[in-house]
């Protein structure tokens, strides 16, 4: 009988040492993986003023209240992001922009942009509650900054300089352009590319 015990408990010590070092070597794959897979921020297409250009001038009128002047020396950074009343996306990023443009309020301003027919943005604007925020109807800034896809966003310094930008799908990609800029590189995937 003693002889029965003392076999278990050698076999649990062995069975509970493999266990452990399974755990460790698991705990350690982790590791590397997350050491492999960068942070996805967002989608920078190759079109448009690039970062670290300066962003093209603009004096548009807007649907909210007094002209909006885009480009040039301004008080504050510009989030420049662009919309669609009948994007699915941009209305579930419209929260996170409101938040952020709290948030962000010492150091940011956001500016709306879109194309499209002036009444269907009054209603967007209606019913999202975007009064607060300057919203531009320009397909010449659209065009500017070659929008093919929505939502995207553009990060204009308050020197005009054009500091990061892309598609944005979710809040940690909208937050990307903001640490791309605090980084001073393009976008965060260029930032690790350099220091690897």
């Amino acid at each position: 009988m003693n002889e029965a015990l003392i076999i278990s408990n050698v076999v649990q010590w062995v069975v509970l040492l493999a266990l452990v070092l399974g755990l460790l070597a698991l705990a350690r794959q982790i590791g590397i993986l997350f050491e492999r897979i960068a942070p996805m921020g967002a989608l920078m297409l190759d079109t448009g003023p690039k970062p670290g250009e300066h962003a093209p001038r603009f004096n548009l009128p807007t649907l909210t209240g007094p002209e909006v002047q885009l480009g040039g020396a301004q008080a504050r950074s510009t989030l420049l992001f662009f919309v669609s009343p009948t994007c699915p996306v941009c209305k579930k990023l419209l929260p996170i922009i409101k938040s952020a443009s709290q948030t962000e309020a010492a150091w940011m301003r956001v500016v709306l942009a879109s194309d499209g027919e002036e009444p269907e943005h009054r209603a967007f604007i209606q019913k999202a509650g975007l009064g607060a925020f300057p919203y531009v109807i320009s397909q010449e800034l659209g065009m500017t900054y070659r929008i093919a896809k929505l939502p995207y966003a553009v990060l204009i310094d308050e020197h005009g300089v054009v500091r990061s930008k892309g598609l944005v799908n979710s809040r940690e990609q909208l937050e990307s352009l903001f640490t791309a800029k605090e980084l001073s590189a393009p976008s965060v995937q260029d930032y690790i590319e350099q220091k690897a």
